[in-house]
């Protein structure tokens, strides 16, 4: 009874490492870890003991047998990663660095920032006897994006909340909420480090005339995961035209024809052709498996016999029936927005009563090096790299930025902590 992961994957590891077996690849220390969409089980070697199963911190490893016909592609995702990577070799579970000297003294860290980014460093922050992390956000609720930006319907994603708690359990970890830091002269002098962990603010305008009025896909999120901060008035909306072709443009399709707002048809328009579009394969499976509406295909599918141009494929070949539809179409960019909808390079004019862009974020990564703005101030998540990547991402270039923090330690280069009060113990404020 082989196992089978279902979504995206955290790249918390803690499924590869608890794999007796070594089935899940890639894992730490192998080509793709961390930057995969997703980890894979090797169906011929698993041994069905469910290990994984427990360690999984979302929830997305269910028995094969357990599959939903939706499913059923990620068993297929799974053998074409193996028929490449066959592991046949079966490197170490994890590549195991040098073990680091314990910090000689009290070290105190303040993590700006109480999103994926900021946790995750905060967690490999700890992991360091003689450490303690106080973790500031401007808002009163923490876990950022991951809280009120994942699309309503993802349920299990939404469960690494669950990680976070476990993080923020740990002995050494404060938060402190509800405080805005700017720059380090906010902060209390006590601290030896401060890391930013800070993402984006804002989503990217389209950069075409009349899109002043465009919504944002982040902000469409935040106001259907009730964010206290996103005070929204949607029309009623018949028709919508989503403007974009990744993960973030798919959420916001469905969250579209959901019941918070009830669109009965959406237009999802990719810039550049199929073959380039941003979304993964594995949002691809589930929102071709949606239930009670129609996904449609209005572009030439791609060439090739791989799981993600079969569904493509099948999505051309299908037809409407009647219920609230999904409509892709690639190659169409958006040329202008119109007070009825936008035009098309081609000057076709598409009718809609809501337009949303999925485009992105504005912001800008700061010049670093390995994470070091200079001694004692670093960056991690988006403020390191850009609005980009998967929660895997965040927790490797965590990984990075500490441990560029503790050579500083290391070296001398952080200058000593001045007197302070001994730490309390875990709390929120």
């Amino acid at each position: 009874m082989p196992y089978v992961v279902t979504q995206p994957c955290c790249a918390d590891a803690s499924c590869v490492t608890a794999c007796p077996v070594n089935c899940i690849h890639p894992a730490p220390g192998e080509p793709g870890f961390a930057t995969t969409e997703m980890v894979f089980i090797d169906a011929a070697t698993c041994v069905g003991c469910g290990a994984c199963v427990t360690a999984c911190p979302v929830g997305a490893i269910v028995p094969d047998h357990a599959l939903r016909p939706d499913q059923r592609p990620f068993v297929e995702l799974a053998a074409e990663y193996y028929d490449v990577f066959p592991h046949a070799d079966r490197t170490p579970v994890a590549l195991v660095p040098p073990p680091r000297r314990p910090v000689a003294r009290d070290l105190r860290v303040a993590v700006v920032g109480a999103g994926p980014a900021g946790l995750h460093t905060a967690d490999e922050l700890l992991r360091h006897p003689g450490v303690g992390v106080d973790v500031y956000d401007r808002r009163r609720e923490p876990h950022g994006l991951a809280r009120y930006g994942v699309a309503p319907d993802h349920v299990d994603t939404r469960g690494i909340a669950r990680l976070f708690e476990v993080i923020a359990a740990q002995p050494g970890f404060r938060y402190r909420l509800g405080v805005e830091v700017r720059s380090r002269a906010d902060l209390p002098e006590a601290y030896d480090a401060v890391v930013w962990a800070t993402g984006a603010s804002a989503d990217r305008a389209l950069g075409v005339p009349g899109d002043e009025g465009v919504l944002g896909a982040t902000t469409l999120a935040r106001w259907a995961n009730g964010d206290p901060e996103v005070a929204l008035a949607l029309p009623a909306v018949e028709r919508a035209v989503v403007v974009g072709a990744g993960n973030v443009a798919l959420d916001t399709a469905r969250l579209l024809v959901g019941p918070r707002v009830g669109a009965t048809e959406v237009s999802v328009l990719g810039r550049r052709g199929v073959e380039h579009a941003a979304l993964t394969t594995p949002e691809l499976v589930g929102l071709a498996g949606l239930e009670g509406v129609d996904v449609l295909l209005r572009s030439a599918p791609p060439e090739g016999r791989g799981v993600r141009e079969r569904l493509l494929t099948d999505l051309a070949a299908r037809r409407p029936t009647g219920r609230p539809r999904i409509v892709l179409r690639f190659d169409a960019p958006v040329t202008a927005v119109l007070p009825s909808g936008v035009r098309l390079a081609d000057g076709e004019e598409l009718a809609a009563d809501l337009v949303v862009g999925a485009v992105g974020h504005e912001h800008q990564p700061v010049a670093h090096e390995r994470g070091r703005l200079r001694p004692g101030e670093y960056v991690a998540g988006w403020a390191k790299r850009g609005p980009r990547g998967f929660l895997g991402t965040t927790r490797a270039d965590a990984q990075e930025s500490v441990a560029t923090l503790l050579d500083d330690v290391e070296a001398g280069r952080l200058s000593p902590s001045r007197p302070h009060r001994p730490r309390a113990s875990a709390s929120s404020s």
